[in-house]
């Protein structure tokens, strides 16, 4: 890590002649791109690293290109010689989903997204004007070979793990179809790909109040498409769960904006007819990304999103048509959001009438493993002194779990995520089934050397993740921190 901080440094000097004040190390994305804020005299700015130098290229000529049409997009400030870092323009750290996430489905955050989707169809329309697709990361058009690939995504990571019959050749033929029948759309502009309320940042408008200004970024993977696409995937992001009305609405004002900038009039019946088609392929993308992501790589965030996903899927077949027959398709998707395939991946979760309470702690094994004074006894203890220990590196001997310097080395520098997401599979099995059995309580402990960096930590996120995942009441007890009473001191309350 320390590596790459040291280039955006040189970087950032190279460009402005002078070192930045500081640098933060921002948390972990989706990607694998590692991003950077660095502080200077006239503000911050991004830093950003990639490995994979022609997604950076990608993204930094699509950034310049679009930047000239004052679209809104991030500048680019500066790039190193071998392209694999970049600094551009800081947009802050609150998108739209945050915003939704604070406020619920307010007039405000109503007026943010409609914002959102008319700078969308500008970013379409005008953006598309003298962009080189050669440029593009992958495919230069999504057309029926990415529709494809997006379809097989879902039957081989989601569909096939269901382990339920279906008729293999008659699946493929309806894929096809349907992938022919969406290729001759009437429309292609810039199509965003990955156009969604985490990829869109929202800053305080300059002047007057009112709404915030919006932004967007992760544009890199961007080709020549339909725009129908950009906007499914905003408005039935499962993790938004926006009201129909809204999409409806939504909808039709981006149909209008779209229209004035085509010049032209538009066939919104055909529009709408294909904008449905998208939406079913996006709705099928995501739950092919949740199944690779939680079923195949066992990260528990993805498995809990699955239920979301399959209960979109299920709102969109009842009340939309795709306006095309696909009879085995159909049949499959009917089999993917029964009751029974739902229940298969929703977690049971606690009531007020649920009894357990799990009852976290981090440990020295200097001082000995916490004793449960409970009748039933037992639990789990989880030994976290195989992972690097921060208490070895001189500036973190008196910091602690929760402090983000030690956060940030435990979370990149070491295999504690992994770690954590073995512990998840564990401890989640036994939640749920106390949960059903209505058991009073459950111990688990972590236990590192000094009980204050690797324990406190794994501890913290235990806790986070059962209460999210169950609704579960936990206790959290940090034993070496409590008696330096540096517990006080800390965000994050004993009673989370």
């Amino acid at each position: 890590m320390q590596v790459l901080i040291d280039a955006v440094r040189n970087l950032y000097t190279q460009w402005k002649g002078t070192e930045p004040d500081s640098i933060d190390v921002l948390p972990i994305s989706g990607s694998e791109r590692r991003y950077f804020r660095l502080h200077g005299k006239e503000g911050s700015l991004i830093g950003t690293y990639g490995a994979n130098v022609k997604e950076n290229e990608s993204f930094i000529y699509f950034s310049e290109h679009f930047h000239k049409k004052k679209l809104t997009v991030p500048a680019i400030y500066a790039v190193s010689d071998d392209r694999m870092f970049y600094l551009q323009q800081d947009f802050g750290d609150t998108s739209l989903l945050n915003c939704l996430e604070a406020d619920g489905f307010t007039q405000n955050v109503y007026g943010l997204f409609r914002k959102s989707l008319t700078a969308l169809a500008s970013l379409q329309v005008n953006g598309d004007k003298g962009l080189d697709y050669k440029k593009c990361l992958t495919n230069k058009e999504f057309g029926k070979e990415a529709i494809m690939a997006d379809l097989l995504y879902f039957k081989y990571y989601f569909l096939d793990a269901l382990r339920k019959p279906y008729d293999k050749q008659k699946l493929i033929k309806d894929f096809e179809a349907l992938s022919n029948y969406l290729t001759h759309t009437e429309y292609k502009y810039f199509m965003f790909r990955d156009f969604q309320s985490r990829n869109i940042l929202i800053t305080s408008p300059s002047v007057g109040g009112g709404l915030g200004e919006v932004h967007f970024i992760d544009y890199q993977g961007g080709m020549k498409g339909a725009p129908q696409y950009d906007v499914a995937s905003m408005l039935w992001q499962a993790r938004a769960n926006l009201p129909e009305e809204w999409k409806e609405n939504l909808l039709a004002d981006y149909m209008n904006v779209f229209e004035i900038l085509m010049d032209e009039p538009m066939d919104k019946i055909v529009f709408r007819s294909q904008y449905n088609g998208y939406v079913l392929i996006r709705l099928l993308q995501v739950l092919g990304a949740y199944g690779f992501r939680g079923l195949f790589e066992r990260k528990a965030q993805f498995l809990t999103a699955i239920p979301l996903g399959l209960r979109n899927l299920r709102e969109f077949f009842q009340n939309q048509s795709i306006g095309i027959s696909v009879p085995e398709f159909k049949k499959v998707l009917d089999m993917c959001v029964t009751d029974e395939i739902i229940k298969q991946f929703t977690p049971t979760q606690a009531t007020d009438r649920t009894s357990l309470v799990v009852k976290i702690n981090s440990f020295s094994y200097r001082k000995g493993i916490p004793k449960d004074e409970t009748s039933n006894g037992g639990g789990f203890v989880f030994d976290c002194r195989g992972l690097l220990n921060p208490g070895r590196i001189e500036e973190f001997k008196t910091q602690h779990g929760r402090d983000k310097a030690v956060k940030d080395y435990l979370e990149q520098q070491t295999h504690m995520l992994n770690y954590l997401n073995s512990v998840f599979d564990l401890v989640d099995m036994t939640v749920e089934d106390y949960i059903k059995r209505d058991f009073e309580s459950l111990m688990v402990s972590f236990g590192c050397t000094g009980g204050q960096h690797r324990s406190v930590y794994a501890a913290d996120a235990l806790a986070r993740h059962l209460r999210n995942k169950f609704k579960v009441k936990i206790e959290l007890k940090h034993m070496v921190q409590d008696e330096k009473n540096w517990i006080n001191e800390w965000p994050l309350s004993k009673k989370e």
